[in-house]
């Protein structure tokens, strides 16, 4: 028996299929993919999110990408410099002092260390049309190791040592008190103990204010020797970075030079 509802001949076959494929993908969380979107995506989904034809791929790519990453420098979501290569086509070149990562205009990505794992996202959301990308900050850039601060929460810092002088003053307070005032040694007892008390909770806020204090002040200088190590602060790159008098090496040039070393 032949269908009630034939297709129109004009109709291109396969187009509600891909009408439903571009709906699954607008519906994914791509920005929090994990296994309950890739179920949810289908197979359908996968083929048309891997159509070169429906990538934004070329110097339009690079843009969003660089702009994406001055972002997330930004906010310190990603630990690296951004240099953008325009001899021999567009390339985006971030790189950390634990690895480094090339961003090519068809949307393929190399490198190695955590600033490869750190871009990857970046290339794959930027390459979609529905992805939007947010402007970054006018200052992105990782500061320079002189301008990373000694460390944070002096304010809260400041007023747990208040507290921790009123602590011990009230203890010494009671502990002269009780030695010193008249009466029952029973009377006396409580004042002692709760004296006692206090000057436990005042010697307690002082070590966990010198505690934070030291641990802000390695923080600060294992990020210093961090921006350092990433030469930040100067015009050279480390030397794992495939570049050259501002030219990106090739793969062979990169694998000879590692070689070689």
């Amino acid at each position: 028996m032949s269908d009630a509802n034939p297709a129109p001949e004009s109709e291109t076959p396969g187009s509600e299929p891909e009408d439903a494929e571009r709906a699954d993908l607008s519906e994914v969380d791509f920005e929090a993919f994990g296994p309950r979107e890739m179920e949810k995506l289908g197979l359908e989904g996968w083929e048309a999110a891997f159509d070169p034809d429906s990538w934004i791929t070329g110097e339009a790519l690079i843009d969003r990408v660089e702009r994406d990453l001055q972002r997330r420098i930004a906010y310190r979501d990603v630990f690296a410099v951004l240099e953008r290569l325009d001899e021999g086509g567009p390339h985006l070149l971030a790189y950390s002092d634990e690895g480094y990562a090339v961003v090519y205009p068809d949307g393929s990505v190399e490198g190695s260390g955590t600033v490869l794992r750190d871009v990857k996202p970046s290339v794959a959301l930027c390459s979609m049309d529905d992805y939007e990308v947010e402007e970054p900050p006018e200052e992105w850039e990782l500061p320079g190791p002189e301008e990373v601060p000694e460390g944070t929460g002096d304010l809260g810092n400041k007023m747990l040592q208040v507290l921790a002088f009123g602590l011990g003053l009230s203890g010494l307070g009671m502990i002269l008190a009780s030695v010193f005032s008249g009466g029952a040694i029973g009377t006396r007892l409580i004042p002692f103990v709760l004296g006692g008390v206090f000057l436990l909770g005042s010697l307690f806020l002082f070590i966990t204010v010198a505690n934070a204090r030291l641990s802000d002040r390695f923080r600060a200088v294992e990020y210093r020797d961090r921006l350092r190590a990433a030469h930040v602060d100067s015009a050279e790159r480390p030397e794992f970075v495939p570049v050259e008098g501002g030219r990106l090496l090739p793969l062979e040039a990169v694998s000879e030079r590692d070689d070689g070393e």
